[in-house]
């Protein structure tokens, strides 16, 4: 009877056919060894994306100078994620002398803070409660002796609330009132698309839609989940759990990172348009349908163009501000 082969014989297998990709192109026996051992097991094609994505990342850190050191890049592992991790693209000396304004800047009038494209920025409050906004997001704080309330005008942001009992602490979105004196929880507004909450850590209110009666609240426990009803709709909204791990994911964009576990490459390139200029366009759409799997900086749509190439044995071009990716077989159509 076969035995199966374990995720991390899969990894160790995938991270030595990175390190021979790396050393120079494949053999033709080679590359046939390698083309049947990615036909072997659906898991495999996955491994080797996220293989060449850490070998990618650790190419990257080595221009960091001669004290890096590439071990913690050796094999694939599960991102350890900060609670409080930022990253910010546009200068960590400017960065830090924003967060220190911001930080003092907060009035009873409401001070409206936002990132542009690519930047992510950590805004502390003066309770010590701290919000982290992602990409092209923007908020207005409200802070006096009575209330602590943000609104989240559009974006994403993830709250690390300070605990306060006298002052709960309150985000407003679309109407709705999301309730809380000490708690880790994700909101993201984007256009088109239903208002989600995630709640990470200790328990979130929600104020019920008018629709399904005033006064009403939703009460989310860490690790759950709330698309908030279009009130357009009339589909009754259902919290649902969300595994520890997926949480994870959504989530690894505090660390500038992109998490993916089989979502399409079509929906990863989407993914990556809301973080840079440059756009990655796919020209087949069997292409375009591969799921992809792995940790990716969000900042590179290039390097993570270059991985999928290599390992969906596509064609990559430059044209400007776009990376076309096509099937290799077949040569992609002229740039208008």
């Amino acid at each position: 009877m076969a035995v199966r082969e374990t995720h991390r014989d899969i990894d160790r297998a995938a991270a030595e056919w990175a390190a021979r990709q790396d050393r120079g192109p494949l053999s033709p026996d080679e590359q046939a060894a390698l083309d049947s051992w990615m036909r072997g097991d659906p898991r495999r094609r996955g491994a080797l994306l996220r293989a060449r994505a850490v070998s990618l990342i650790s190419e990257s850190a080595r221009a960091l100078g001669p004290d890096f050191d590439p071990q913690p890049f050796a094999e694939p592992r599960r991102a350890r994620l900060s609670r409080r991790g930022v990253l910010t693209w546009s200068g960590a000396a400017v960065a830090a002398a924003s967060l220190a304004a911001l930080g003092v800047a907060t009035s009873a009038a409401g001070a409206v803070i936002s990132t542009e494209r690519g930047e992510i920025r950590l805004v502390p409050l003066k309770d010590g409660s701290t919000v982290l906004l992602n990409t092209e997001s923007r908020i207005r704080v409200r802070y006096d002796e009575g209330r602590r309330q943000v609104t989240l005008l559009k974006g994403e942001a993830y709250f690390s609330v300070a605990r306060d009992e006298r002052r709960p602490f309150v985000v407003e979105v679309e109407g709705r009132r999301l309730r809380t004196t000490q708690a880790g929880f994700r909101v993201r507004k984007l256009e088109n698309d239903p208002v989600d909450l995630l709640v990470s850590q200790g328990l979130v209110n929600v104020s019920a839609a008018p629709l399904f009666g005033a006064g009403k609240v939703l009460t989310l426990s860490a690790n759950t989940r709330l698309a908030l009803a279009d009130p357009a709709h009339r589909s009754p909204e259902q919290p649902r759990p969300i595994a520890p791990e997926a949480v994870t994911r959504e989530l690894a964009w505090r660390d500038g990172k992109l998490a993916f576990e089989g979502e399409t490459l079509g929906q990863a390139a989407s993914a990556f348009a809301r973080y840079s200029d440059t756009r990655i366009e796919i020209r087949d759409s069997d292409l375009a349908g591969e799921p992809v799997t792995g940790l990716f900086a969000a900042s590179d749509p290039v390097g993570f163009s270059r991985a999928v190439a290599q390992v969906f044995d596509a064609r990559l071009q430059r044209d400007g501000d776009r990376v076309v990716l096509s099937r290799a077989t077949q040569p992609p159509a002229a740039a208008q």
